[in-house]
């Protein structure tokens, strides 16, 4: 049984460890009844349930497991003097920044339930954010030799609003994206972001020229996710 129904969890502004450790529960519940159901005849399965979280953190930059701890530029005291935190995590990708201002999506996804495998999943993510700033007028798009979601692609002023890092386990899903909207983006001066020293940063806000409403585009985000997975959010 497939289920397309997506729990949707908006955790406000929330510590990045704490919301570390809510995805892993939430993950190993979803694997632990796939792990049941497999063993269980086919009328006696339950269907695994899909979330979506959405949430703000204090100032942390986090480092993917294949990434340069070099490409942070900060020490220790110079962390604390940002207010900031520094976490090893166990998403691909490499270093980025998380902090108020950014809409950040983890979503919790059985991905059989939906049909898809990993790299799907990512373009996928992509997707939902290119048609939501596609609402209010910029035109973005994926580099084909990096991941999340760009605008200028190949041209000197490419610069990334969306960075995208992910795991998972048993094809359910952990970690996610993180959309720059009224982000500070000073702190991204302190890092090599997602391991790239060539290219720029940009944020929603900056792109328009003016603080933007993080509640409607939370909206206008859980709206493009539902439409790109085809999914009913709850």
């Amino acid at each position: 049984m497939k289920n397309k129904r997506v729990q949707y969890l908006d955790l406000g502004l929330s510590d990045y460890m704490v919301t570390w450790k809510r995805q892993e529960e939430l993950l190993k519940q979803i694997v632990d009844l796939k792990k049941k159901n497999s063993a269980t005849d086919q009328d006696s399965r339950i269907a695994t349930p899909n979330y979506l979280i959405f949430v703000e953190h204090p100032h942390v930059y986090t480092l993917g497991k294949s990434g340069d701890e070099h490409n942070l530029l900060l020490n220790y005291i110079q962390l604390q003097a940002k207010d900031a935190t520094f976490f090893k995590t166990d998403r691909g990708g490499d270093i980025t920044y998380h902090g108020p201002g950014q809409l950040v999506g983890y979503p919790i996804l059985d991905l059989e339930n939906f049909g898809i495998g990993l790299r799907q999943y990512i373009y996928n993510i992509e997707e939902t954010i290119i048609r939501t700033l596609l609402i209010y007028g910029i035109e973005s798009s994926r580099d084909p030799n990096a991941t999340g979601v760009w605008i200028d692609v190949g041209k000197p002023s490419a610069r990334k609003i969306c960075a995208i890092g992910v795991k998972s386990s048993r094809f359910v899903t952990m970690h996610g994206f993180a959309l720059n909207v009224n982000t500070d983006l000073e702190y991204f001066k302190h890092i090599n972001p997602c391991g790239i020293s060539d290219k720029g940063v940009t944020s929603l806000g900056k792109e328009l020229g003016s603080t933007q409403d993080f509640g409607r585009l939370k909206e206008l985000v859980l709206g493009k996710f539902a439409e790109v997975f085809g999914s009913t959010m709850v």
